[in-house]
């Protein structure tokens, strides 16, 4: 008698961590241009609950060369948390800036420039 594989309730058939990170990419994916996403909301649209921290640590892994748009994801109210001088803060900058976001005392106005997905689908 063979032993069966135990059964697998995500339908895409990736495990937990993979399908985690693939529900990420996927709502990061449709982050518009010029506009941004606090590390805690994207990981609520994604379905992923309280895992701010989390999205942080996975968007800082990604493969250089990667087109996910990184940069548009900032810390709550605003602030951008990757530090001034540093060469991933820096590109984030002048990345939000190529796409006419303003930043203005390393922060973004949410009430302009954040992403309400309901306001920008159908």
């Amino acid at each position: 008698m063979s032993e069966k594989a135990p059964a697998n309730d995500d339908p895409s058939g990736l495990s937990g961590p993979e399908a985690r990170r693939t529900a990420l990419y996927m709502t990061l994916n449709q982050v518009p241009p010029g506009k941004v996403v606090s590390y805690g909301q994207l990981a609520d649209l994604a379905g992923l609950g309280r895992a701010a921290r989390w999205v942080g640590r996975t968007l800082s892994q990604l493969p250089e060369g990667s087109s996910l748009p990184w940069h548009r994801v900032i810390a709550a109210g605003g602030r951008i948390s990757l530090p001034l001088g540093s060469v991933s803060g820096d590109e984030q900058r002048a990345r939000l800036r190529a796409e006419g976001i303003t930043v203005h005392d390393n922060r973004v106005d949410m009430q302009r420039h954040g992403w309400r997905p309901i306001e920008h689908s159908g």
